[in-house]
């Protein structure tokens, strides 16, 4: 079962020794100093220089592109998923859930939209993923605008109480066939 690891920048390292995590995305605003934890191979970390808005021309702020988005997309691609895959940004609420969504989908594009986004919710009920970045994976993955409206149904996470890290898996499983069940 593949997961994904969502986690504020304050527990990146606490979050990749406790889950084995051996790659990593970090969506963090344009030259934030931070250390990459120990376990975490440099050539495995995809570091995004982006600042949490929505829209571009923002007064100096870098906003996520569609360059920042698919290489979200093609890292995760180049996951082995033998291990689960950690993703953070300053606060884990916005940027890295919606790197989160784009990259389930990457791996899993046969999954529903709907069923990712609300696995998502169960994990966080305060994630807001980042409505510029899921717009764009949404295109650049041709969901048609469902991962868009999936996200909007789900609505705004509810007021950040503090780092809340959580892990959601990419897709479901698949019910086992039992020996009385009929093909």
């Amino acid at each position: 079962m593949s997961t994904i690891v969502v986690a504020p920048l304050s527990r990146i390292a606490e979050m990749a020794v406790r889950n084995r995590c051996r790659e990593m995305i970090s969506l963090v605003a344009p030259k934030q100093d931070f250390h990459r934890p120990a376990v975490i191979d440099p050539s495995r970390h995809l570091l995004l220089g982006v600042n949490d808005i929505a829209f571009a021309g923002t007064g100096g702020l870098v906003a996520p592109q569609e360059a920042h988005v698919a290489a979200i997309i093609a890292f995760a691609r180049n996951w082995d998923r033998a291990a689960p895959l950690l993703i953070h940004c300053m606060m884990g609420v916005s940027r890295s859930p919606a790197a989160a969504l784009i990259a389930a989908l990457a791996v899993e594009p046969e999954q529903e939209d709907e069923a990712l986004a609300a696995r998502l919710r169960d994990a966080s009920r305060q994630a807001t993923p980042n409505s510029r970045i899921v717009a764009i994976g949404d295109a650049l993955l041709s969901r048609g605008g469902r991962l868009v409206r999936a996200i909007e149904k789900i609505g705004r996470g509810a007021d950040y109480v503090g780092d809340q890290p959580f892990a959601f898996t990419v897709a479901p499983q698949p019910t086992p066939v039992g020996a009385g069940d009929r093909l």
